[in-house]
């Protein structure tokens, strides 16, 4: 069997840029060699990959979608190649180089009631665990979406609410961290609006994602409710060069976020967070 190199990125296009937010937009790519093609049936809710802007560099994004053919991408047009990425057209070249790094333990989450908590942009790497549990309904308990965003214009998959509030045993909450004029649902951090669905920690996984600080307070909160460290996940970024746990860029303690992660059970990274804060 010929051994594929981790570092070469596999050869795509972009088909397609939808607005997702202020400053982001979701990316979708169609990989044009078979290689790169056989691999997309392969990425797991959790992983990520470097998207390539030739000429630019490479970046690391989490995937954000596990249906239909295409590569998904939520990106923010901050940074280099982040910025580089959004100055493409439909029809461009562009690099995707993985999946890699671990993915979130659906399997054994079946059978579980699951609290889904995205913050901003930290949403894109939940909404594939939210796509598995809608497509997969029975194998697994009620659901609680947790959304929100600094603003209105942040929140992300907004075209997606309602597909989410009408699932069945699923109930769905969203809400911006300050009075917004035209806002007329709820207004108050995520840990706040957490403490208001005060979710049973009984037979319940927690997953979320967002930035540091709120993930950080985020296991605060869920520890108040009553979860445990061992039924809470997230997702974490970090600034990543190689991949592949070679270059030593997102170390966190003797973990590689790159291949220990990106998805670590709280108690994995007890006493690391406050590093990225």
């Amino acid at each position: 069997m010929t051994k594929t190199n981790p570092m070469r990125p596999y050869q795509g296009r972009l088909v397609e840029v939808e607005p997702l937010a202020t400053g982001i937009d979701l990316f979708r790519v169609e990989l044009a060699e078979p290689e790169g093609q056989a691999t997309v049936s392969r990425y797991r809710p959790g992983q990520f990959a470097f998207v390539s802007a030739f000429g630019a560099g490479e970046a690391p994004f989490g995937i954000a979608s596990i249906r239909g053919p295409h590569l998904e991408f939520a990106i923010n047009a901050l940074g280099h190649v982040s910025g580089a990425l959004h100055d493409l057209e439909v029809g461009d070249p562009v690099g995707v180089r993985g999946s890699l790094g671990n993915w979130f333990p659906l399997d054994a989450i079946q059978g579980h009631d699951v609290v889904i908590l995205g913050a901003g942009i930290g949403g894109a790497p939940l909404r594939p665990i939210i796509q598995t549990i809608l497509d997969h309904r029975d194998d697994y308990g009620h659901t609680s979406i947790i959304w929100a965003a600094r603003t209105p214009d942040l929140l992300v998959f907004t075209d997606e609410f309602d597909e989410w509030d009408a699932a069945p045993d699923t109930e769905f909450h969203v809400t911006i961290d300050r009075e917004y004029e035209g806002w007329d649902g709820n207004v108050g951090l995520i840990t706040q609006l957490l403490e208001q669905v005060d979710p049973s920690p009984e037979n319940t996984i927690a997953i979320c994602c967002g930035p540091p600080i709120a993930i950080h307070f985020t296991f605060l909160t869920l520890a108040k409710l009553g979860f445990p460290p061992d039924r809470v996940l997230t997702t974490l970024e970090a600034r990543m060069h190689c991949g592949i746990g070679k270059c030593g860029r997102c170390n966190m303690g003797e973990k590689f976020i790159c291949t220990d992660g990106p998805v670590f059970w709280q108690h994995e990274i007890a006493g690391f967070l406050e590093g990225f804060l």
